[in-house]
């Protein structure tokens, strides 16, 4: 059966994502980097009020995805307090310097989160060779990998996603990067039944007074009185395709 992933970056977010009937939320910080490790206040409120799967990035800053040795360290120890919050899964990705799953923090990694599913997250699209991270990856047990094809989004990428579908002998291959309600269908009609998608909208903020001239980022054209949220008619459309797809199929 297909399964709808939304990226939330909130509890609040998450509530609305789950509400309009999503399969599992990738709880993230910082929508501006591409999603870091939640707070820990954020992964508390989230385990208390949420009831769908949720998987926590694990992502220590922006940027690439080959760690010093302290930022390793702080992984790890964002691994241990997921872990010991009693979630399910995570989301977790390491390169070494030459575009290779870095086999040695990743086993570590893999050690630390027995009993979770990983998803290896869009690292996997920097890498050197796909084909050679996918036979890693299933060798290191990870649950799913999300990908957009090494593409800037998947729908570009759709043809190494069904090429690493269909070699698949181990890890999901879960489609992410520019899922929307107007190309879900060509993911599906490819095989591809785990999707990744934001599924966002802007919201404005509940500010009335709005100080001019004075910016808290660095990005002075920054909107700073919007932000990223879900929009639940959209996820309710998208699993709307994805049942009926599915329907059709079982028919």
């Amino acid at each position: 059966m297909a399964k709808l992933e939304v990226c939330c970056y909130g509890v609040d977010c998450a509530l609305q994502a789950e509400k309009a009937g999503a399969d599992r939320v990738e709880l993230c910080a910082a929508p501006s980097e591409g999603g870091l490790t939640p707070s820990a206040g954020m992964l508390r409120q989230a385990r208390q009020r949420l009831t769908l799967p949720v998987h926590p990035i694990i992502r220590p800053r922006g940027g690439d995805f080959c760690y010093s040795a302290e930022e390793f360290a702080v992984i790890c120890d964002d691994i241990a307090l997921v872990k010991e919050q009693g979630f399910s899964g995570l989301v977790v990705g390491i390169l070494d310097p030459d575009g290779h799953i870095d086999m040695a923090r990743m086993r570590s990694v893999m050690k630390l989160c027995e009993g979770m599913a990983v998803t290896f997250h869009r690292a996997f699209d920097l890498c050197h060779n796909p084909r050679l991270a996918l036979q890693q990856l299933t060798d290191l047990g990870v649950a799913r990998i999300l990908t957009s094809g090494q593409q800037q989004n998947a729908e570009s990428g759709l043809g190494l996603l069904k090429e690493l579908t269909a070699l698949s002998r181990g890890p999901i291959i879960m489609a992410g990067a520019g899922v929307r309600l107007s190309n879900i269908s060509k993911f599906l009609d490819a095989g591809i039944f785990e999707l990744h998608s934001s599924a966002s909208q802007q919201v404005a903020s509940s500010m009335r007074y709005r100080k001019a001239g004075v910016t808290m980022c660095s990005n002075s054209e920054t909107d700073e009185f919007s932000r990223q949220c879900v929009d639940g008619d959209m996820i309710e459309a998208m699993k709307n395709v994805m049942a009926s797809r599915t329907l059709a199929v079982a028919t």
